[in-house]
């Protein structure tokens, strides 16, 4: 029987990030393909039916394929700088809780059927849609808007699939394999400080707050750096870093919500041009969804402003916005959850601020969530972090859940 703390030992040093610590696992990469084929190794050790669909989602049947089943897994890509627990964590768990399941016997008392689901391109790091796998899984997302997707070399993400091995033609809602998900259990490292220095080694997931993506972009004029006077610029990068400084402090009028910008792009790029175009993306997070749109109209109100501001009388700098994503707050299924208080008594309810591909699922089928204690607090950053016996504790109550659900 594995333990999960050495099957996260076997992928620790795959997809390590070259430019400093943490970790670099961009969707549909060679270094996600690795890690896939990790998974499949482990997974045919165990006599696991094995394979990948049209969306590159990675499916193991722990039993015979059926109706009904129950699912769970997690993710294997990363943000850029990420840390070693946000989406491997819920994988190797998923692997290891069936080693449990099958040491102490209950696995062979199951009712239903039971497979394991890794998601691809679940963080959006490479595509800017986050959830991609479960997306197109669901129909959340078109096949023909994803295949047109294009990352930051211009690759789409067709190109990334037909690289990846997979054909193109084949990606989209995919209605028998979602019809056989009967229920969905994602465990995931816990990303905030709801765990931090409580007793609680594990929590259930409530909610998933309401979150969306947006791409500004501030155009101006593009010129020397040296001869063109200050009274004689139109420059995007002055507008767009003026409304950077403002977002804090229009999104703090709005109670609960946050607001970040973690990618910025100019063009050309070099140190003695004045940009012609500055790029940068915006998330906005918060539980009620008119609050999300009334931060981003300030937003965006703003943009206009601080774009009239940065030109000058033979010259404007221009700004546009258009949304990438959005999710609206998700509420897990009100009696799975009860099912797993009733199994976990005393473990926290906690909303998340972070997406799941369980988010996307719960519209779809029963879904539910456990979190793992993180002492840190800090996720999608190397500092991300998860005690032994904590991941233990998580493989426990993940191998309990599974069976609560197969016995039904």
């Amino acid at each position: 029987m594995s333990d999960v703390v050495s099957l996260l030992g076997q992928i620790e040093d795959i997809g390590r990030d070259p430019r400093g610590p943490g970790y670099l696992r961009p969707g549909f990469s060679p270094e996600e393909r690795t890690l896939r084929e990790w998974f499949l190794a482990e997974a045919d050790a165990r006599g696991l039916d094995t394979e990948v669909d049209g969306n590159g989602i990675t499916w193991a049947w722990v039993t015979d394929p059926g109706e009904n089943a129950v699912v769970t897994g997690s993710h294997l890509d990363s943000v850029p700088g990420g840390g070693a627990f946000d989406g491997p964590l819920g994988v190797a768990s998923a692997l290891a809780a069936v080693d449990a399941l099958r040491a102490d016997g209950r696995l062979a008392q199951a009712r239903r059927p039971l497979a394991l689901a890794v998601f691809p391109e679940e963080e959006g790091s490479r595509f800017g849609l986050a959830c991609l796998g479960s997306r197109l899984l669901t129909g959340a997302v078109s096949a023909e808007k994803a295949l047109a997707l294009q990352d930051a070399e211009g690759t789409t993400l067709a190109d990334a699939l037909s690289a990846y091995g997979l054909d193109p033609a084949r990606a989209g809602r995919d209605e028998a394999r979602l019809g056989r998900i009967g229920s969905f259990l994602e465990l995931h490292v816990e990303q905030g400080v709801g765990l931090a220095g409580t007793e609680h080694a594990v929590a259930i997931g409530s909610s998933i707050i309401g979150h969306g993506r947006w791409h500004f972009r501030f155009t101006g004029q593009g010129n020397h750096a040296g001869t063109t006077p200050l009274t004689h610029r139109a420059d995007p990068v002055v507008a767009a870093s003026r409304l950077i400084g403002d977002i804090p402090e229009i999104a703090a009028r709005h109670a609960g919500a946050v607001a970040t910008v973690g990618r910025t792009l100019l063009h050309p790029g070099g140190t003695n041009v004045i940009a012609s175009s500055m790029d940068f993306w915006l998330d906005i997070r918060h539980p009620d969804d008119d609050v999300v749109a009334a931060v981003l109209a300030d937003i965006t109100r703003r943009a206009h402003e601080r774009a009239a501001e940065a030109g000058y009388a033979g010259r404007a700098v221009t700004a546009t916005v258009d949304q990438e994503s959005y999710s609206a707050t998700t509420e897990f299924h009100s009696e799975f959850n009860a099912r797993l208080g009733g199994l976990l008594p005393g473990a926290p309810l906690l909303p998340s601020g972070a997406g799941h591909d369980a988010g996307i699922l719960a519209g779809h089928v029963p879904s539910a969530m456990l979190y793992v204690r993180n002492p840190t607090g800090v996720s999608h950053a190397p500092e991300e972090a998860c005690e032994d016996e904590d991941a233990r504790a998580g493989v426990t109550a993940l191998a309990d859940a599974l069976a609560m659900e197969l016995a039904r």
